[in-house]
């Protein structure tokens, strides 16, 4: 039986197959087809609308606390059914098992928060100069909401737009990467136990012509939600303008991280390596440029290199396993011509820089030095398992460069000052900034980026006001 055959496509509260053709997922570990599923057409998005539009007055008049109730029911459904959706998602990305169990609790965590949030959806009363008169500033759902989510974090991402979505009040159509249909099919059933309204909820997988098209055209749809590279999110804002949806875009990223000559070298080492190559360096917010302190740059390359080489390879199901492979062979290719763009440049490696077995899209943890900010890979996103490390030699030195950037999601810095810590953090032009640490996505607080790294948040209060629509009512008496 296909690993799809259970699921497929999600419309006016049931499964169906689709009726596009077959599309295989690949396996990023042994190349072969994991299962196929069948693609949504045209007609079955705008069914899936229509749904929506239905369930838009249902859901919205469950009001905020039975919508909580409702919530809490799926994450409770969520949390019985975790080993299979980890399984689905280390199967899908190839990610380590622990790092797939973590990220569906991640998504577990999103819908017990905004089923909070629901009940704390006020508005507040404001003086009129009008004699008798009063100002009622109220919150509505902003409507059917097409969310579009990325490959790397199948089941957070999907949770991050559906949960806040829901405790708003609004009907939420994915659209997930068909890359990983399996981990958005696993949440989605998890949703059937909220029991809401037929087309609250809706999981349409296929081309982009017969899913993003007929979202992006419908005027039914008032908001949309992206987690996706910059250049997607750009065009995006161009087709929403047609119709002045709301838009959300959580984009791309090229976070630096600066290590000052007062760190604490070890810990800084631990939790960088861990971090920067977390799924493969398939992370949004993980740091690629890495600015170190001349007087702490020999044995940063040093350390970073000895753990970055000791990290095992292989399939994710296994427990052993450090690092998986990368998406598919383009991001694979994409990676080994950085690194070869790198040393025509003059960059050294230091460790790795190597595709790793003849199956499989691995590629080794890499660590290079020679670096310079204008090669590519400072200059842009690599997205993979490539940390690129330089020196600096004073404060201001490193706030320049690693403001240089178009990009401005995360940003972190490593240091025992805390005069400078807070220096930096102000200084630092990126949405996000950890001091002494990289634990930045949190059900409970706001998660996106500046410049071309996005618009608007997730997580926190400020994830749900991104699904509301704010009224005044003045009245006189």
């Amino acid at each position: 039986m296909s690993l799809y055959e259970p699921f497929g496509n999600f419309i006016a509260g049931i499964w169906i197959g689709g009726t596009g053709g077959d599309t295989p997922v690949i396996s990023p570990v042994t190349e072969r087809p994991v299962g196929a599923y069948r693609s949504a057409t045209v007609a079955d998005t705008e069914a899936a609308i229509a749904a929506a539009e239905g369930a838009l007055p249902k859901l919205s008049s469950l009001g905020g606390w039975e919508r909580a109730n409702r919530l809490h029911r799926i994450a409770d459904e969520m949390t019985r059914r975790e080993n299979d959706a980890a399984t689905m998602i280390s199967v899908e990305t190839g990610k380590p098992i622990a790092q797939a169990r973590r990220e569906w609790t991640l998504a577990v965590e999103q819908f017990r928060w905004y089923a909070e949030e629901a009940r704390r959806l006020t508005g507040r009363i404001v003086p009129s100069r009008v004699p008798g008169g009063e100002f009622h500033v109220t919150h509505e759902p902003v409507g059917v909401v097409a969310a579009f989510t990325a490959w790397n974090f199948p089941a957070a991402l999907v949770a991050r737009k559906v949960a806040p979505a829901l405790a708003a009040g609004c009907p939420v159509i994915c659209r997930p990467s068909s890359q990983t249909p399996g981990v958005a099919m696993v949440l989605v059933d998890c949703v059937r136990a909220g029991e809401l309204p037929e087309g609250a909820v809706a999981l349409v997988v296929g081309p982009i012509s017969s899913t993003y098209g007929p979202l992006m055209a419908s005027k039914a749809v008032r908001k949309v939600s992206l987690t996706g590279s910059t250049h997607v999110g750009q065009q995006m804002i161009r087709d929403a303008a047609a119709t002045v949806k709301k838009v959300s875009m959580e984009l791309g990223g090229n976070a630096p991280l600066i290590a000052f000559e007062d760190c604490d070298l070890e810990a800084t080492l631990d939790v960088a390596v861990a971090t920067k190559f977390a799924n493969a360096g398939q992370v949004c917010v993980t740091p690629d440029r890495f600015y170190v302190h001349a007087s702490l740059h020999d044995a940063f390359v040093d350390g970073f290199a000895k753990r970055a080489a000791a990290l095992q390879l292989g399939d994710g199901l296994e427990e052993s396993t450090g690092m998986g492979p990368l998406i598919n062979k383009k991001r694979r290719d994409e990676i080994a011509f950085a690194v070869a763009d790198a040393l025509a440049g003059g960059a050294e490696v230091v460790t790795g820089g190597t595709v790793v077995g003849e199956q499989g899209f691995f590629f080794a943890p890499t660590v290079l030095t020679n670096v310079r900010d204008e090669m590519a890979v400072m200059d842009e996103e690599n997205f993979g398992p490539i940390a690129a490390i330089t020196s600096f030699d004073d404060e201001d030195e490193a706030l320049t460069r690693a403001n240089a950037c178009d990009m401005g999601l995360s940003a972190y810095a490593f240091t025992k000052d805390a005069a400078r810590a807070r220096r930096v953090s102000a200084a630092l032009k990126a949405g996000m900034v950890g001091i002494n640490s990289f634990a930045l996505a949190a059900a409970e607080a706001p998660f996106g980026g500046t410049k071309f790294s996005g618009l608007g948040r997730e997580g926190g209060s400020e994830g749900i006001a991104e699904y509301l629509d704010t009224k005044l009512i003045q009245s006189v008496f």
